[in-house]
């Protein structure tokens, strides 16, 4: 007697469609498990077995045959025990064939038949309705896949009510989608005092994702203004809360089925790997850069950070996307984030202050940036010294624009963006333009246009750092409400990419 019943095998967010065949024949009892499973794939049959017993029901003195097809693609996780109790259950003529093969199952079993939620519920929601196949998963993981409306979505809480509802007996309700959360905890821009040169860079930086360095001495706010970047980013739109979520989902970071539309802000220790920064490890999970994406990776102490990690980050910062190829898998993530990093100018922090600086300044200022390579430098937009707050300010009462007011600036910002790149597929963003789409919308008028020669030739500007003055200028007259970028806008952008430079 042979059954089928379907489920998905992960390549990144892509769900592939795995077909799980079981066969029970006479012969030599046994159970076993082919279609290159790995090892938690191998130990289904424990729990499978474990969790019928539990409904009183033993298998037969027969060989049974579980095949994964196909059986050429690597079947890794937990997700596949409730498949497979479902073609052996359909094997065994308990439960339909007809009604199990219209269903796509994941989900793990406890040893008692509970079942455990399991990452990936998202995309694998997405592979069932691109099949026109309902998807069977754990209740606690039912929310986040009811996000797509074109899958219905049966939630269930243990096996028992699994063969109670395909016998009749039961109708699992279909799952209802997770509750839209929004970050009520931001931190508000006005707690900065002074820093009001960084505080203008951070808006800009965020209307137009900019990639942005803060360069100071400790205790100067770097930190303090990265964190606060959140409460004046927008939301994440609809699409993008897609994007985000299927690579959370797939990394078993969303909670209890809800799709936040805060962009991700991610922060990891400079004593991070490689994998944990771009991915890979066991299955060639998403790294930070990926987890970032649509949101914000803020990389502190960034010298810190070992060099073979920094240079890595040169591609997909251009690119917007990361192929994490190993021997046994190659998977392409998306990771469009905006990188905002933070440094001492030297390894003591010390180096404008000739009473506090070490014996070995400036070498040591030299030394210490030096890590960041000059192709890695030349791609953040935005380089900003952040000096030390004067004791006098931080007794003044908070002043300047709010998170709020900021936001809504930035908001107006993206809008025109959007209407910008309506037509364009694949630009959301000022920092996406490149080429003639740059062209086009980055033209300066006479003035800027001589500004712009005159610099790129006097500093020596690459032809990356000029088509990234281009676009930071295009943000800057964004904010203003202008269609031509003018003068003051160039001469704005380019004092962020120039002085800094000189001085670090």
């Amino acid at each position: 007697m042979v059954a089928q019943s379907y489920t998905v095998a992960f390549e990144g967010v892509d769900a592939r469609s795995v077909e799980v065949q079981c066969a029970v024949a006479p012969g030599v009892p046994a159970f076993s498990i082919v279609g290159l499973p790995d090892k938690a794939v191998s130990e289904a049959r424990e729990r499978v077995r474990s969790a019928l017993a539990g409904m009183a029901i033993a298998l037969p003195s027969k060989r049974i045959t579980v095949n994964l097809s196909p059986a050429d693609m690597p079947k890794e996780g937990s997700h596949f025990d409730l498949p497979i109790a479902l073609s052996l259950l359909a094997a065994l003529e308990i439960i339909p064939k007809d009604a199990v093969a219209q269903t796509c199952a994941l989900g793990e079993l406890s040893l008692d038949g509970t079942l455990v939620p399991v990452t990936g519920a998202l995309p694998a929601a997405m592979a069932a309705a691109s099949e026109d196949r309902a998807l069977l998963c754990p209740r606690a993981s039912g929310a986040e896949a009811a996000w797509v409306d074109a899958c219905t979505v049966l939630g269930a809480g243990s096996l028992h009510e699994v063969v109670q509802h395909f016998t009749g007996r039961l109708v699992l309700e279909p799952a209802k989608p997770g509750e839209i959360r929004t970050d009520t905890g931001l931190r508000d821009l006005r707690d900065v005092k002074g820093q009001e040169r960084a505080k203008r860079a951070l808006e800009i930086a965020a209307a137009g994702r900019h990639h942005l360095i803060f360069v100071g001495t400790p205790g100067s706010g770097k930190s303090m203004l990265a964190a606060r970047l959140p409460g004046i980013l927008p939301p994440l739109t609809p699409i993008e809360a897609l994007e985000t979520s299927m690579i959370h989902s797939v990394a078993g970071l969303l909670d209890e089925g809800g799709i936040s539309r805060t962009r991700p802000f991610r922060e990891p220790h400079h004593t991070a790997s490689q994998a944990a920064i771009i991915g890979g490890g066991r299955g060639a999970k998403p790294g930070e850069i990926s987890l970032a994406h649509n949101g914000v990776l803020f990389m502190d102490e960034f010298p810190e950070f070992p060099r073979q990690v920094l240079e890595t980050l040169r591609q997909p910062v251009e690119t917007g996307e990361v192929m994490v190829a190993r021997a046994n898998a190659h998977v392409r993530y998306a990771c469009r984030f905006m990188l905002v990093a933070a440094a001492n100018p030297c390894k003591c922090g010390y180096l404008p202050d000739a009473a506090r600086a070490c014996s070995r300044a400036p070498v040591c200022g030299e030394d210490y940036m030096g890590r960041i390579s000059g192709p890695l430098m030349d791609r953040f937009d935005l380089r900003i010294e952040v000096p030390p707050v004067a004791f006098h300010d931080l007794d003044l009462p908070a002043s300047g624009d709010g998170s709020a007011t900021v936001a809504a600036r930035v908001a107006a910002a993206r809008a025109v963006q959007t209407r910008r790149f309506a037509d364009h597929k694949g630009l959301r963003t000022n920092a996406d333009a490149e080429g003639r789409v740059l062209e086009e919308i980055a033209t300066p008028d006479a003035e800027g246009r001589d500004l712009l020669l005159r610099a790129a030739d006097r500093f020596g500007l690459s032809a990356r750092g000029y088509h990234r003055v281009l676009r930071t200028a295009r943000t800057i007259a964004d904010l203003d409400e202008s269609e031509t970028i003018r003068r003051p806008h160039l001469a704005e952008a380019l004092s962020y990419r120039l002085i800094a430079a000189r001085e670090t």
